[in-house]
Formats: C-alpha cells, sequence, structure tokens
C-alpha cells in the first residue's frame, strides 16, 4: 500500500521533489557517522580500480562512479559545481584525488548540508543549501557542472539544464549520469538536444551499475536492517537498488537503462 502511494506521489514533478526532499532529510538526521558518505549505485569495469587511500576503501563502487563521470575531462584548476552533493562523499572525493581550484557542492536539503559541513573538512571544498531548478549563483560562475544519479528526483529536468546552462562558463562542461526508464530515453535525449549544450558523449552504462549493485548488495541490505525501520525496509531496498528488488530486476530486463552523458557549452 505504502509503495503503491509513493510510486504515485513519485509521477507528479511537485510529488517528486518533495518526496526526495524529505528522503534525504531523514537520512542525514537518523545517519550522521561518517561511514556513510555516498549512496549511489556505484560502477564497476574490468581494468577499472582507481587506487584509494585506506579510509575511501569501505565506499570504493560509489567512488568509481564518480571517478567514471568525472575523469570525462581534465578537473585539475577548475572551479567546479555539483547539483545535488548529497552526504558529500562524491564532492570530497572529487577534491582530494582530481584537484579542482575550487569545490562547491549544493543540495535542497539543509540537514544533508549541515552534516556534509560537519564531516567533510576538506581544503577548497564547501556545502550550501540549493536548489537544482534556481541555482544559486550568478551566470558564467563554474568551470564544470556535475550531476550525479540526482536528476530523477527533480520536478523539472529542462529547467534544471537550462539552470546547468547559465552558471557554466563558455566552454564549460556538465558531466552527467543517471538511471531511468528505458522508455524515457528519448525524451532525455531530446532534453539534451535542447538545452544550448552540445553533446561530447553519451554512454550506456547499465551492465557496470549491475555489477556494482552485486557486489554491494549483501552490505547495503545489512545497513538498511539497521538503520530503516521494519515497515520501511523494502521499500528502501528497492530505491537502494538490492539485489532481487524491482530496480534491480529493472536493470536487468532492460526496462531500466543508465546513462553517462557529457556536454560542453559553446564558446
Amino acid at each position: 500500500m505504502l509503495e503503491k502511494f509513493i510510486k504515485k506521489l513519485l509521477s507528479v514533478p511537485m510529488g517528486r521533489r518533495w518526496f526526495w526532499k524529505k528522503w534525504y532529510e531523514f537520512l542525514a538526521r537518523r545517519k550522521t557517522d561518517i561511514d556513510f558518505k555516498l549512496m549511489n549505485y556505484g560502477y564497476s569495469a574490468e581494468n577499472f580500480y582507481p587506487k584509494l587511500e585506506k579510509n575511501d576503501e569501505p565506499e570504493r563502487y560509489p567512488i568509481h562512479l564518480y571517478h567514471r563521470v568525472a575523469t570525462q575531462i581534465n578537473l585539475n584548476g577548475k572551479k567546479v559545481l555539483e547539483v545535488g552533493s548529497g552526504r558529500g562523499g562524491g564532492a570530497s572525493y572529487l577534491t582530494r584525488y582530481l584537484h579542482p581550484k575550487k569545490m562547491v557542492g549544493i543540495d535542497i536539503s539543509k540537514y544533508a548540508v549541515k552534516l556534509c559541513n560537519k564531516i567533510h573538512n576538506v581544503p577548497n571544498l564547501c556545502f550550501q543549501v540549493g536548489d537544482s531548478e534556481n541555482i544559486p549563483f550568478q551566470n558564467e560562475n563554474f568551470n564544470v557542472v556535475i550531476n550525479i544519479e540526482s536528476s530523477h528526483c527533480y520536478g523539472s529536468m529542462e529547467i534544471f539544464l537550462k539552470e546547468v546552462r547559465r552558471v557554466l562558463k563558455p566552454g564549460g562542461h556538465f558531466l552527467y549520469c543517471d538511471l531511468l526508464p528505458t522508455k524515457q530515453l528519448k525524451m532525455l535525449n531530446k532534453h539534451l538536444s535542447n538545452s544550448g549544450l552540445d553533446l561530447i558523449q553519451k554512454t550506456d552504462i547499465t551492465e557496470n551499475i549491475i555489477v556494482a549493485l552485486d557486489l554491494m548488495s549483501t552490505k547495503r541490505k545489512d545497513l538498511i536492517y539497521m538503520s530503516v525501520p521494519r515497515s520501511l525496509r523494502n521499500l528502501i531496498e528497492t530505491f537502494a537498488g538490492i539485489k532481487g528488488t524491482r530496480i534491480y530486476n529493472a536493470f536487468h530486463d532492460g526496462t531500466a537503462s543508465y546513462i553517462c552523458a557529457a556536454l560542453k557549452k559553446p564558446v
């Protein structure tokens, strides 16, 4: 019953924004430990194994996804904005390993931002509250905007992309990945084509996501068992892509896809 209600809620733009904001606020308040910094579906590929410090190893596969998307270009010395920075682990990794000049993470949840500023003490990195559909920065402010597994939470992809273009400097890059129903791929392509950004590359990485989910499922299921009320466990396992759940199975049967892309603002 609850799952049906939430599914209906997520089908409406304003309902989708409201639900995901409340969900991430719930997580930020309930899980405040520093060992849980990333929530994405991860990435795994043959001969893809970047060297990590010991403290980062527990979240290797979610870090892989950031590395896969971000290294489509060179971030060294760039001013970078992450929209939808969540618990901040991805922005922290990018800052410490890929050396942007400045890294800013924004998130709609004030509780997530408060948590990020508490647990990530990294030079050149900061977090603040911000809306993906009303990015709180002046025009042409960033060399790079990165968006990792977040846009499916937004009310309007079209408005979000318009904001991305606005805050990017001429020649700046938009680095993107997310999951979506396969039947919506044409709509995503239309949004990207109409964004005013030039598509550099777009890749289906669904198989890499499945492998990572397989590798992480047991650990994440245990975490959900310890952190989430019994009444919500099945629902949260589905959202987390735990092996055997609806979203995981959708990747397997082809009804859901996972896309990685890089776009560039014309000079």
